[in-house]
């Protein structure tokens, strides 16, 4: 891209609108990830008695186990979440971001 193509890029309201939506939606999507992950570091810090229980009587499944497994569902699906927003909203956005470049 030459420098007129990335000064029309960046002065264009739909690109702004792009980037600002993106970091808006990432940043929300980091900050529960992070409070989920504190949450559960805590939690192994101040309640390891706790997280150490069985389920119930009858198995040596700790409560621990299923917690931490769900701290990598949620990441999972917080990924595909974005991705899911990437590949629709802001993929369509960028669309129109080129298609105002293109046009003179």
């Amino acid at each position: 891209m030459n420098d007129l193509t990335c000064q029309r890029i960046a002065g264009s309201a739909h690109f702004t609108e792009l980037v600002e939506k993106r970091q808006r939606f990432a940043a929300v999507l980091s900050l529960i990830m992070l409070v989920i992950y504190v949450g559960f570091i805590l939690l192994i810090a101040f309640a390891p008695a706790w997280l150490g229980a069985p389920l119930h009587a009858h198995t040596s499944v700790t409560r621990g186990i299923p917690i931490g497994i769900g701290v990598i569902v949620i990441s999972f699906l917080l990924t595909g979440l974005y991705v899911w927003r990437a590949n629709g909203q802001f993929d369509r956005l960028t669309k129109v971001v080129l298609e105002e470049v293109k046009t003179p």
